[in-house]
């Protein structure tokens, strides 16, 4: 029987960044709400790297510099794979600028940008709790998004 690959994919490293700066947030704020952590955290220098793709190009350097080999892997990555990367980095710019127009489902009413950038944020944090939980690595859930 063939062992589940419990790397983490490729995709995940910026919810994994967002996570791991709430952390710290969480580590010198001990009773803020995970409510304000994201507040806190769209205020940051971390947010304004993502915001301008800062993020993701310095994770494309990152991957040029190995020759596209997953560290965690050892295995090339696929081209389809650096296409997806290429898209959530366009589609997170995207989201967080400030005079997207994006509506509330089932209304005419425009998201904030802020409430835009809150979801998404939210969303990224959820989606790596859920992947901890999926791989079996509950230690590294410390913000409870998901419970």
């Amino acid at each position: 029987m063939k062992n589940k690959d419990t790397s983490k994919p490729l995709m995940l490293y910026l919810a994994e960044s967002i996570y791991l700066h709430l952390v710290k947030i969480k580590i010198t704020e001990k009773n803020i709400t995970n409510i304000e952590l994201v507040e806190r955290f769209l205020a940051s220098n971390e947010f304004q790297k993502i915001k301008k793709g800062a993020f993701h190009d310095n994770l494309f350097i990152k991957l040029k510099e190995n020759n596209f080999i997953n560290n965690e892997t050892g295995k090339k990555i696929p081209k389809e794979t650096i296409d997806l990367l290429n898209i959530q980095k366009n589609t997170v710019i995207k989201q967080f600028q400030e005079d997207s127009e994006t509506y509330f489902a089932k209304s005419s009413f425009p998201l904030s940008t802020s409430q835009n950038a809150f979801g998404l944020v939210w969303r990224m944090c959820e989606t790596y709790e859920l992947w901890c939980k999926e791989m079996k690595k509950d230690k590294l859930i410390k913000l409870k998004f998901i419970y």
